[in-house]
């Protein structure tokens, strides 16, 4: 039938309708992305990602920028705003502002392995 649009043919267009900003005054002048920005902050303070400090002398923050995204559910309908407030750590320097970088991260895959590996070699995990 000519001039009705399909559910994913109207999916596929939302994808491209949807401007995602590129600075903080484009994004607050959106209710939707005030409101991503304002479950971003919530989040941040709820895990007590930074605690209020002295800055010591001579020394300058950190600076931050907030990025946007829009998340799509697999059938292409909008599922939601995303907004992250992001440190730009590029602005630091090894031995000054900081000594060492730590990200404790495994994937599922390799725990299964070397577990496999301790039960099959009678290893003692600790």
């Amino acid at each position: 039938m000519l001039g009705k649009e399909t559910t994913q043919e109207k999916n596929t267009t939302q994808l491209n309708s949807i401007a995602v900003p590129k600075t903080l005054s484009e994004a607050l002048n959106s209710r939707e992305w005030k409101q991503a920005m304002k479950v971003e902050m919530d989040a941040l303070e709820k895990n007590k990602t930074w605690e209020t400090v002295e800055l010591p002398k001579g020394k300058k923050t950190v600076g931050c920028k907030w990025v946007f995204s829009v998340k799509f559910n697999a059938d292409g309908s909008l599922e939601r705003y995303k907004a992250r407030l992001v440190a730009k750590g590029y602005t630091q320097t090894f031995g000054v502002d900081y000594q060492e970088t730590f990200a404790p991260v495994a994937k599922m895959n390799t725990i299964r392995i070397l577990l496999s590996l301790a039960t099959n070699f009678d290893w003692t995990l600790q």
